[in-house]
């Protein structure tokens, strides 16, 4: 046999995994397409969908989601950017909706803001060390354990809150949608938060060695990271961000409102995986996750501008979040 005939073989080979490789990352795409086109459809319905005031308002209504999914990424890359087995955090948005219910009952009982504001801090950290818990010493599954964590933290807030509207009475609070140098403080704010979060995650050494756990905890183990140690830390920071995310639920909302922590929760999900879409290595990063935060914002207000019924919106994320994981699952076969 000549060499000639010897090179076919391999030069197939060759062209399927390059013809792979193409497949792999049109799939990776998808779900940032069907975005875009989304947002292509809005944009040509509705006339003032790109207005300042309208992306203002976008803004607003997406920064308590910006603030969960710089929680959820910080547990998303310590324990890896599996859905299932990986690093994942359901409770932030039930943990946020039950800061914001102490804060409201007890500022209307007539406590004093930071008592209330340390009381849910206290509250939002004991649901974190929990978390942390769970999953490093029992070892748990994450997705599990925050998933009974959300609907146990849901019931704690019921009991708070007795399932009642609970209007805003604090200025300071309501300081947040004031305007600051053309934008609203709490845009800011958010901004700052985005900041420090990028540079904890990205830049600092507590962040690459955050990384690298996720990336493979066999090889950050022998390296002498100690990995179960930053994994129960991104569970109090994904905790803390659930506080603060609370004030935000409060401005955007006018006060206390029952049920809101569904939606949030599947916003910060969608987002956050989304955001992956923008990595070039198509992991989720916190940059990724804050743009694709405000992309979903963008999606639920455009298609609310047009007419379409709240249903059909969350049935449009629901379908998104199916295929942003399902794309997932088979671009890692392929490729």
């Amino acid at each position: 046999m000549s060499s000639d005939d010897l090179s076919v073989p391999a030069l197939r080979g060759s062209q399927a995994r390059h013809g792979a490789g193409h497949i792999a990352r049109f799939l990776q795409l998808l779900p940032l397409l069907l975005f875009l086109g989304l947002l292509l459809y809005v944009g040509l319905n509705a006339p003032n969908f790109m207005s300042f005031v309208n992306l203002k308002l976008v803004l607003m209504q997406s920064l308590p989601v910006i603030l969960c999914v710089i929680g959820l990424s910080t547990v998303v890359m310590a324990g890896g950017d599996d859905v299932v087995s990986g690093g994942i955090d359901l409770s932030i948005p039930a943990t946020a909706v039950l800061c914001a219910g102490i804060v409201s009952v007890l500022t209307v009982a007539g406590l004093p803001l930071g008592l209330a504001m340390g009381l849910a801090l206290a509250a939002s950290l004991v649901i974190g060390v929990l978390n942390a818990l769970l999953v490093t010493r029992l070892g748990m599954t994450p997705l599990l354990t925050t998933l009974a964590m959300f609907v146990a933290v849901i019931g704690v807030n019921n009991v708070v809150t007795e399932r009642k509207r609970i209007d805003l009475t604090s200025e300071a609070i309501a300081a947040l949608r004031n305007d600051f140098l053309g934008l609203p403080l709490g845009i800011w704010i958010v901004a700052i938060f985005c900041l420090g979060g990028f540079h904890l995650l990205h830049r600092s050494k507590w962040g690459l060695n955050l990384q690298a756990v996720g990336g493979s905890r066999d090889a950050a183990e022998i390296s002498g990271i100690k990995t179960q140690r930053l994994i129960a830390q991104s569970y109090l920071v994904a905790a803390f961000m659930a506080f603060v995310t609370g004030f935000f639920i409060l401005v955007r909302g006018n006060g206390f409102s029952t049920g809101t922590e569904n939606n949030l929760m599947l916003e910060m999900v969608l987002a956050t995986f989304l955001g992956a879409a923008f990595s070039p290595r198509r992991v989720v990063t916190l940059w990724g996750a804050v743009l694709g935060a405000v992309l979903v914002a963008a999606i639920s207000i455009g298609l609310k501008t047009i007419g379409v019924n709240v249903f059909w919106t969350d049935l449009v994320k629901g379908a998104l979040i199916v295929v942003v994981v399902a794309v997932s699952a088979i671009s890692e076969r392929v490729s």
